[in-house]
């Protein structure tokens, strides 16, 4: 099967083209490099440089795709507000313009990278499918707006819509402070061992690690049970700041931190009701967060000179 993966060369699109190609799957990866970086496309994919907001571009695509992983967009709640424009481009336009690819190739179907921001603010308890969602970023506008043109075009080309909770783990993108709590914070720890803590420690977030999503994202390519639904991608566990700052503190002892003011359109705290997509995925185990850091800090000592 030919797979058609958008934002190939960011952090998690490329690990999923990764682990497609081990297994068997033929990929074409798309990026416009704004974001990602070139060495993260992965050896045996056939990359196409290019905008997904250009329908030219996107009409240029390969026509025997036959499954679409759009994981390519602005990724960050923060950096939506400084250009809201450009953020609905990236993150509803382009979706279009790949539905509108697929329903003219007949593609199977679309699988989707949605996040948790599409929630805004929520109550302090898990959080499912059917919450009512009314965003506080322009980011989670566009996400949610691109969720429901998916749903309007669904009986022309099915889609399965994963709402991404707080990804992290090796491979992600210590350059940008802006977006990804936990690769953030380390990021700092790397700079000047100095983290300082938007928000404040009592926020909580679910955080689940890149392996993890990466199985899920495979899971769906054949798995037609998902077929026009919207899954929560977290692990259903809340941490607050300060465990987290706590569990890296365990591994990496020396570094501080301090609270300043909050990020524009930030979630207070949120975290996944995990019950619809663990009823499709017998026996599965997430990572937790503990082995997860520590996979992701021994990574950074091989490759960041931490």
């Amino acid at each position: 099967m030919k797979l058609l993966i958008t934002g190939v060369a960011g952090f998690i699109g490329a690990k999923v083209a990764e682990a497609a190609l081990d297994n068997g799957y033929v990929v074409v990866g798309v990026d416009d490099l704004s974001q990602g970086y070139a060495g993260n496309v992965p050896s045996g994919c056939e990359f196409i440089k290019g905008n997904l907001i250009d329908p030219n571009f996107v009409n240029s695509l390969p026509k025997d795709c036959e499954v679409i992983l759009h994981l390519a967009g602005q990724s960050s709640g923060e950096i939506s507000f400084d250009n809201p424009i450009s953020d609905l481009e990236k993150n509803t336009i382009s979706t279009l313009n790949l539905i509108k690819y697929g329903i003219s190739n007949r593609i199977k179907k679309m699988v989707y990278a949605s996040s948790m921001s599409v929630y805004g603010a929520t109550e302090d308890r898990p959080i499912d499918e059917s919450y009512v969602c009314a965003p506080l970023s322009c980011y989670g506008v566009g996400k949610l707006a691109a969720e429901n043109y998916l749903r309007i075009y669904q009986e022309q080309i099915p889609h399965t819509i994963f709402r991404m909770f707080n990804v992290y783990g090796p491979g992600q993108d210590m350059n940008n402070l802006r977006q990804g709590m936990v690769s953030i914070y380390l990021a700092h720890i790397l700079k000047n061992g100095h983290i300082p803590v938007k928000g404040g420690v009592t926020r909580f977030r679910d955080f689940i690690y890149i392996d993890d999503v990466v199985n899920i994202w495979l899971k769906s390519i054949e798995n037609n049970d998902l077929n026009n639904q919207c899954f929560n991608l977290g692990t259903g566990v809340k941490t607050t700041v300060l465990e987290l700052l706590q569990k890296i503190q365990g591994i990496l002892p020396d570094f501080t931190w301090e609270e300043v003011q909050n990020t524009l359109g930030d979630q207070f705290g949120i975290y996944a009701d995990t019950k619809k997509i663990k009823n499709l995925l017998v026996n599965y185990s997430f990572t937790s967060l503990d082995a997860g850091l520590l996979k992701f800090i021994e990574w950074l000592k091989k490759n960041q000179n931490l």
